[in-house]
């Protein structure tokens, strides 16, 4: 029993890993999505609009990643009520070298972040330690070239 649960805790101390690592990776996708009116979201995601949340993705992603890299995945979620901040949570890919993740970016005001929800590795490693690396060279490698040789990859 011990053993489960120190395997539970350690998948998820790489999954916490590997989601900063991709949120580190996205960070400036994210604040272009930001800037995005709340009213366009919300409008996009009631009236099932995917092909201009999509538009509206692909714009930001133009400017940090190769095309292909990082999409949106046709369906989004919304927090919107009196009672707390509003959220928007966008489903999204990324597919590079033998990496593909698929995850959620949740968008607030003041922040954004990543939740995991499946990721794998062509030819994964038994060390969870070189796959995240695998995972952060993807992230790097997908980066246009001007910009990750501006700020490093």
């Amino acid at each position: 029993m011990k053993i489960a649960g120190q395997l539970t805790v350690q998948r998820q101390d790489h999954l916490l890993v590997r989601e900063t690592v991709l949120g580190e990776g996205i960070r400036q996708v994210a604040g272009e999505l930001r800037l995005v009116d709340l009213v366009d979201f919300v409008t996009y995601v009631r009236t099932e609009q995917f092909a201009n949340l999509e538009d509206i993705v692909n714009s930001s992603v133009e400017l940090y990643f190769k095309p292909g890299t990082l999409t949106f995945g046709w369906a989004a979620d919304l927090d919107v009520d009196w009672g707390s901040p509003p959220r928007v949570t966008l489903d999204m890919e990324f597919r590079h070298l033998t990496v593909s993740v698929f995850f959620g970016l949740a968008l607030e005001a003041e922040h954004a972040s990543v939740d995991i929800r499946h990721i794998s590795f062509e030819g994964a490693s038994q060390a969870p330690e070189e796959n995240t690396r695998r995972l952060a060279q993807a992230i790097a490698a997908a980066r246009l070239t001007a910009l990750a040789d501006k700020n490093g990859p």
